[in-house]
């Protein structure tokens, strides 16, 4: 994996595919999701997501995602569970705890969601390479400083993580101690962010100035660096994901 970039290399049919047709596969994914009701149905759409990922080979990159999203999980879990007002059966009693069926049905319902939108924006972000993405948007008339944020905030996180990776050896190699207990950690953990913040901001600043040298704000029209690719089945499959989130919506609505 590209230090400044979440994207995984992989030859496999998700990759070969048109970034433009994951970005929708995201938007109805995610709509299904939530236009669903039944915990079931859900799950089959979190399935779906999931069946993509390890067709991309991508899977295992996932799940460290998954698993910084468990405190959010937790918290659903225990406010649903205590504390929604549609609880009345009881499943368990601990004192004055109280924990009802009916606030755990809403809250498994909550996390597939938040699994499935996870898992969504995986397939896009771990398959498609940012720049593909960005030169795919302008290609269709995006404008190219809408494009310039979109790859700025798919590597933000990347950039950050290999800063911190630096400035933390620098500071190994000063004899600070950066290792060994949770506490120890901790106490090394602040005293790094600083560095890690002022050195974001300064190469913020730096590209920002090489974008202005090079004439970003032209009206000029641009050029590309990688020719426009043809992507196989593109358009059968946004009209089929099209007519998935038509069928979802009608039939929500008759229902």
């Amino acid at each position: 994996m590209d230090a400044l970039t979440l994207y995984v290399p992989r030859n496999s049919p998700i990759h070969r595919l048109d970034p433009l047709t994951k970005m929708l596969y995201v938007v109805v994914s995610i709509a299904a999701a939530y236009l669903l009701d039944n915990l079931w149905e859900v799950a089959a759409v979190m399935l779906v997501s999931f069946g993509i990922l390890l067709l991309g080979k991508v899977f295992r990159n996932i799940l460290p995602v998954i698993a910084l999203s468990f405190l959010l999980i937790l918290s659903i879990v225990i406010v649903q569970g205590f504390f929604n007002p549609a609880n009345e059966t009881l499943l368990y009693e601990f004192g004055p705890i109280k924990f009802y069926k009916e606030g755990l049905v809403i809250a498994l319902r909550l996390t597939l969601r938040v699994i499935n939108m996870v898992c969504a924006f995986g397939v896009l972000v771990l398959t498609t390479s940012p720049t593909e993405l960005v030169e795919r948007l302008q290609q269709k008339g995006m404008s190219p400083k809408i494009g310039y944020v979109i790859l700025s905030v798919l590597q933000i996180i990347p950039q950050l993580r290999a800063t911190y990776g630096k400035i933390q050896d620098a500071q190994r190699s000063r004899g600070m101690e950066t290792e060994g207990s949770l506490f120890v950690r901790i106490k090394a953990f602040f005293p790094l962010l600083g560095p890690v913040i002022l050195n974001a901001l300064n190469d913020t600043r730096e590209r920002a100035i090489a974008l202005d040298v090079r004439g970003f704000d032209r009206d000029t029209p641009k050029t590309y660096l990688n020719e426009a690719k043809s992507y196989r089945y593109s358009t059968l499959l946004n009209i089929l994901l099209l007519l998935i989130l038509a069928g979802l919506i009608v039939w929500r609505v008759m229902g």
